[in-house]
């Protein structure tokens, strides 16, 4: 009971592992029209599914949906073997696996890319794969965008586009203390130290002026009304308020 861990109620501690020449007869019998063959089969490599969605852990996504995709490319990896070829199904199936739960990630992206988009982001990686091969040499974005024969900024563009999104939160560097995230190495010009320390200068000074001086300061300046709306909210003229207002940005700019 200690090691088990239950992924769309099946209890992983149990699953089955079939033997090159049980997974051989298991296959034939497929071919013959027995069902019962073919589910021996998914049930004896759900271990593999298991072992591909380790892959995918840091993605945020639920292991039971990666679960049942993966599931998914199973089944197509077991309808589409072919036994007179001399691979293991393991071999086989593993990359259709993969090639699934990428396509559903992929669907599934909060950041939605045009079919378009995609597809150039796709051949252009597969123009690097090709040219990195043949040269060894990290190719260029302007050598892909010649191969593909489309401008260089929509390659850029494209390959921009598939990128995944990245959390604030993710850890780049730890170095056994406090990890350092993403967003401790991005600058906010809004949100600096010396905004910071005005901010709490101001709530300081705020404290200085008397209920009636902070509550104008507040409807003018926080809330942004005018100083006839003031007037009309708390009851006075447009010209007690201006002399108001006036003395409390006084005694504001003195403590400041």
């Amino acid at each position: 009971m200690i090691t088990k861990v239950e992924i769309c109620g099946v209890n992983t501690s149990k699953l089955p592992v079939l033997k090159n020449e049980e997974m051989r007869i298991l296959f034939e019998n497929m071919h013959n029209g027995q069902n019962e063959a073919r589910e021996c089969l998914i049930q004896g490599n759900l271990r593999l599914v298991l072992s591909v969605i380790q892959r995918f852990n840091n993605r945020g996504e639920y292991v039971d949906d990666l679960f049942q995709v993966g599931c998914i490319g199973l089944i197509k990896a077991i309808d589409n073997f072919d036994l007179s070829q001399n691979v293991r199904f393991s071999t086989y199936a593993v990359p259709m696996i993969i090639g699934e739960i990428r396509r559903y990630l992929r669907d599934n992206n909060p950041v939605r890319v045009s079919r378009s988009l995609r597809d150039i982001a796709y051949k252009a990686l597969q123009v690097r794969e090709r040219l990195l091969a043949e040269n060894s040499t990290e190719p260029t974005i302007t050598q892909m965008a010649e191969k593909l024969d489309v401008p260089r900024e929509e390659v850029v563009f494209a390959l921009d586009a598939i990128q995944e999104p990245v959390s604030l939160f993710e850890p780049i560097y730890n170095d056994g203390g406090d990890p350092i995230l993403v967003m401790d190495q991005i600058s906010d010009d809004k949100n600096n130290d010396s905004q910071w320390l005005e901010s709490i200068t101001i709530n300081e000074a705020l404290k200085k002026l008397n209920e009636r001086e902070k509550h104008i300061v507040s409807l003018r300046f926080f809330n942004g009304k005018t100083q006839m709306e003031v007037a009309d909210e708390i009851g006075i003229s447009q010209a007690q308020v201006s002399r108001l207002e006036k003395a409390a940005l006084k005694q504001l700019k003195k403590y400041v």
